[in-house]
Parts: C-alpha cells; structure tokens; sequence
C-alpha cells in the first residue's frame, strides 16, 4: 500500500489529472465568460473562476472523464476504473439532464414572479438558478479531461 503523505497525493496522476481538469476548465469558463461580457469585471471573474456552474466547457465532465480516463490509463479496465466510470456517467447526466432542467424551470419561474410582482406591486424572492450544460458544453470538457488524463498519465 502506498504511504499516505502529501507527495503521494500530489505525485499521484489520477489525483492531478482531476485537479489540473477542474482549474483548467474553470479557468477557460472564466476567460469566455470575460471575453463575452460586455463590461468584463475582476470580481465576476473570480467568482466564475472559483464557484460558478454551467457554461463552456463542462468543469463537471472534464474532471469526471479525466478521473475515469487517468484510472484506466493507470489501472487498465480495473473495477475501481468501472466503479468510475459509473459515476461518471451519473455526474454527466445530471449535469445535461437534472442540473440543466431545474436551472430552466428556476429562470421561468423567476421571469414569472418578477413579472408578477412587477403588476401587483409585490416583493419576489427569486429562487436560486442552477446552471447545468448543453451537450457542446458536457463534450468539449470530457475531451479536455481526457487530453489532461492523457498528459498526466502518458507524457
């Protein structure tokens, strides 16, 4: 069994292929979301780079499909590469299917209480909007993931 230090998890593959797939697809969403903006803020940035959810390309998929790829790279088609494969097919699902409909259901009903409130002289709260992602968003991070498993694992 391999010691538990900081080294062994920093020199470990699959653990920086996830890391480096998240931060690198949380940093492209923040330098789109910048270039798209019309009055691109600092704080906005930062808050993408550092919590935001949705948008291109999938964080979601990237470190998902590049935990999964770095195991198999590794491991070979081991049961701890199927048991990650799995979820991370569950992660892509909800990110296309639960994430991505709550998120739209959220923005109409916030359209329509505003709306609403706007007529009635009324006070809304409006709900929190999950963003989850289009199939372009969930494809382009399941390859960025894997072209990062693949460098961390093979290069």
């Amino acid at each position: 069994m391999a010691p538990v230090t900081l080294d062994a998890l920093f020199g470990n593959p699959i653990f920086l292929s996830a890391l480096y797939s998240l931060l690198i697809a949380q940093f492209l969403k923040s330098m789109i979301g910048l270039i798209r903006s019309r009055k691109p803020q600092l704080k906005e940035t930062m808050v993408t780079f550092l919590w935001k959810t949705g948008g291109m390309p999938s964080s979601h998929s990237a470190t998902a499909v590049s935990i999964s790829a770095a195991i198999a790279l590794t491991e070979g088609f081991s049961n701890l590469f199927i048991l990650s494969l799995f979820l991370s097919l569950i992660v892509i699902r909800d990110a296309l299917g639960v994430r991505r409909s709550s998120g739209l259901q959220a923005k109409a009903l916030n359209r329509l209480g505003n709306e609403t409130a706007l007529r009635l002289g009324l006070k809304y709260e409006s709900v929190k909007e999950v963003h989850g992602h289009s199939w372009l968003e969930v494809l382009v991070g399941a390859i960025l993931g894997y072209i990062i498993a693949f460098a961390f694992c093979r290069l």
